[in-house]
């Protein structure tokens, strides 16, 4: 029984590893084409939602057999209970890779101006992030995984900004409404993978420590 549970156990950390690394891809992928205008990959990332969702599916329903079949405990137990929650956590950031996905179809439409704030510098934080959470599952690192969800404020404080930017603009350049909201929706989408990727930090967390950090302040 124990060898066929750590078999089974092997299977599930490969389904989310592949899953990970599906989700990162859209990520980057959305990013790309917002910053590029490339819409054609705004529609790949929009077209492999799809697979992620699937997938989804399939690893929730391999932790609940595992769960129902060899009643794990301890350590085990509390990497189920983690991939349960990490791989929900993932099919949202997919889904709002999807969002930014769909802003830059609609940005290439209305033919925005200039984003109201620092693209390059609040995605290359947020992707960072977002990839030391991945790394931090992987290699079982507790110590990048709290890092990652300290930095979460940091891209907080950028989302406020430009909340503020964009609507001191809309007052002085009414004409730039549309353009102005749908960069304040993609800083507000980046700001949601960021809080995101500190959610499947601090469930790192639990797995390796056994530690609740959620809603702690001096984690």
């Amino acid at each position: 029984m124990a060898i066929h549970l750590q078999e089974e156990m092997n299977h599930l950390k490969r389904l989310v590893l592949t899953q990970s690394s599906l989700v990162e891809g859209s990520v980057l992928k959305s990013v790309q084409a917002l910053e590029r205008g490339d819409t054609a990959l705004a529609t790949e990332v929009i077209q492999v939602d799809q697979l992620v969702n699937r997938r989804e599916v399939e690893l929730e329903e391999e932790c609940l057999k595992i769960l129902a079949l060899h009643q794990p405990v301890a350590t085990d137990l509390r990497f189920i209970i983690s991939v349960i929650k990490i791989n929900s956590d993932l099919e949202r950031i997919a889904d709002v890779a999807v969002n930014i996905s769909k802003r830059t179809l609609a940005l290439d439409a209305v033919n925005s101006s200039e984003p109201p704030f620092d693209y390059p510098l609040m995605v290359s934080r947020v992707v960072a992030m977002f990839k030391k959470g991945l790394d931090s599952l992987v290699t079982l690192d507790a110590i990048a995984a709290r890092e990652v969800i300290s930095e979460d404020d940091q891209i907080d404080d950028m989302h406020r900004q430009t909340y503020i930017h964009v609507k001191n603009q809309i007052r002085t350049s009414p004409h730039c409404l549309e353009g102005m909201l749908l960069w304040l929706a993609v800083s507000r989408h980046l700001e949601r993978i960021a809080d995101l990727a500190a959610h499947i930090a601090e469930d790192v967390v639990y797995m390796i420590d056994g530690t609740i950090v959620r809603h702690n302040s001096n984690s």
